[in-house]
């Protein structure tokens, strides 16, 4: 086995910026992202986000692309979403485009911290703008 270390923080949002992150799917939507992460031999660090957009701290091996990575968990969690019993009759769908940021050991807390609290920064307006802003890469 190789050794490495990658972190990664890499956030998108739902198509158009809609609210269909719902409470009622939240849930739902953070344990597949946990276990379809961890069956392709990742680690999820941290998951959170708002209603409109998700972040996640991962570690990501080298045989992965992070575009791998985020085109994987993107289209299969919207397809799950999508083939479950839902009390929404909104479908779901990710945004194109992502945003990706590495982090080094010492950030790695902070990062997790981050993210596990995005309801607090944002009901506080503690969010970082640079972690928010849309990374939509085709308007």
């Amino acid at each position: 086995m190789s050794l490495w270390r990658t972190y990664y923080h890499i956030i998108w949002a739902t198509e158009s910026r809609q609210p269909l992150i719902t409470p009622e799917r939240e849930s739902e939507l953070y344990r597949y992202i946990i276990g379809k992460a961890d069956g392709i031999g990742c680690i999820l660090h941290a998951i959170g986000g708002m209603a409109d957009h998700i972040h996640l701290v991962v570690s990501i091996p080298p045989k992965l692309s992070v575009a791998d990575f985020v085109k994987t968990i993107k289209g299969s969690s919207a397809y799950h979403l999508n083939h479950l019993p839902s009390v929404s009759s909104l479908a779901f769908s990710w945004q194109h485009g992502y945003g990706v940021f590495t982090l080094g050991g010492k950030q790695l807390e902070e990062a997790k911290a981050y993210v596990l609290n995005q309801k607090a920064h944002h009901l506080n307006g503690t969010a970082i703008p640079a972690l928010e802003r849309d990374f939509e890469m085709n308007k």
